[in-house]
């Protein structure tokens, strides 16, 4: 199933994915760091949300209480939550 997560606090603005048996695939941001997200989206490429969790939620960004990398932690979890 595809989602697009509207960030929040971050350069990017949003995120698009899909999700294919509990496994994140296809992700890409709108805005951002071109490179460095283009990066991330490549070593999350089948991970579990969970995976994703353990890996970048939390994450700041130049003093902000959140990054990129968090904001693609809260947008799968969202995502299967509702």
């Amino acid at each position: 199933m595809h989602y697009t997560y509207k960030t929040k606090g971050t350069c990017s603005s949003a995120i698009d994915f899909d999700i294919e048996d509990g496994k994140v695939h296809n992700v890409r941001f709108t805005g951002g760091c071109n490179g460095n997200l283009k990066g991330i989206g490549i070593l999350v490429e089948g991970m579990s949300i969970e995976e994703i969790e353990s890996k970048l939620k939390g994450i700041s960004c130049n003093g902000r209480p959140t990054s990129c990398p968090d904001q693609l932690a809260i947008a799968v979890r969202q995502a299967i939550n509702g």
